[in-house]
């Protein structure tokens, strides 16, 4: 009786904390998003001093084209780029970390430095390295890429592709990169991808390291190559890793702001605006605190739609034991 006594008065603080600073302000922004709170004035009983409006917030919102479209497009194919790129590169580093390679620990630290870095020294790493005036263009242009990419972007059968590419403000090919709104969100992805796909690697080769090594000797005495290995039986029985790098990197693109906000600020014109940006200039910028409310509730929504499933799965995996 008395350990539970204990355990209960060491955990009640975290979980007042938690209510207080997580729930209540969340069903205060919930509540904020239906009121006509758009303009500066004192609270009343902590709540906003203002009629209720009911979902007009939301009706605005989802007419203005900035946010839709716009920002949930950009949203989805940032999630989608920047998700199937970590993967990719995270894959491609674990495997090669898998062959034991001398200073294996040396690479390991190297891939993952980038993730002690927060997104703002990152943003600002990559702005300087993207900028068509004084970064990477000016490198690499002397020694012929720039013809190179005119050479490409002049290619007639591609000409579909890099019209699709400049639509969706990916196509990295583009001289301009940041300064150029159909590269500008590639480029954002890109300095994304640099710092998070350290993560997946991680994620990736604790998953390898984790599978029985008879079950590459099983597979190398019927006969298979180490390619098929790793296609056949080792990538497959990493699904779970999968999905919860998916899950985990979704997450962090559907709330990126930091790095956005540092790299280009939403410009060049709206190419690379998202729904936090939107929210920072409604509430921040316009005064409009219950549209920046409206924001931030469609926002968790997003979130709570990629987020829930998974720790359902996750509780049930613990249930079963």
């Amino acid at each position: 009786m008395r350990d539970r006594v204990v355990a209960v008065a060491l955990v009640a603080p975290a979980t007042l904390a938690s209510l207080l600073f997580v729930y209540v302000f969340i069903a205060w922004t919930g509540f904020a998003s239906l009121t006509g709170w758009n303009q500066i004035r004192p609270l009343r009983n902590f709540l906003p001093d203002f009629p209720l409006v009911g979902l007009d917030n939301y009706r605005s919102l989802f007419a203005t084209p900035r946010f839709w479209p716009n920002d949930i497009v950009n949203t989805a194919v940032f999630t989608v780029v920047f998700v199937t790129a970590c993967l990719a590169v995270g894959l491609l580093l674990a495997i090669l970390l898998d062959q034991r390679v001398r200073g294996e620990a040396l690479f390991r630290n190297i891939f993952l430095l980038p993730m002690a870095l927060s997104f703002v020294v990152t943003g600002t790493i990559w702005s300087w390295i993207l900028n068509p005036q004084t970064g990477i263009n000016q490198l690499v242009d002397p020694l012929g890429a720039d013809v190179a990419r005119r050479a490409l972007l002049g290619v007639g059968f591609l000409q579909p592709l890099w019209g699709a590419l400049d639509a969706l403000h990916i196509n990295i090919v583009r001289p301009g990169l940041t300064a150029d709104p159909r590269a500008a969100l590639g480029g954002v992805a890109i300095a994304a991808v640099w710092q998070m796909s350290g993560f997946a690697m991680a994620m990736f080769l604790a998953g390898l390291r984790g599978i029985p090594e008879e079950v590459r000797e099983a597979a190398r005495v019927d006969g298979a190559s180490e390619w098929q290995i790793y296609r056949r039986v080792l990538i497959p029985l990493l699904r779970p890793v999968v999905v919860s790098i998916v899950v985990l990197l979704a997450y962090v693109a559907l709330k990126i702001f930091d790095l956005v906000f540092v790299m280009t600020r939403g410009g060049p014109g709206v190419s690379t605006d998202f729904p936090s940006i939107f929210l920072f200039d409604s509430a921040f910028g316009g005064n409009l605190w219950a549209r920046g409310a409206a924001v931030a509730v469609v926002m968790l929504i997003a979130s709570a739609v990629v987020v829930l499933p998974y720790l359902r799965s996750q509780l049930r995996a613990e249930a079963r034991g």
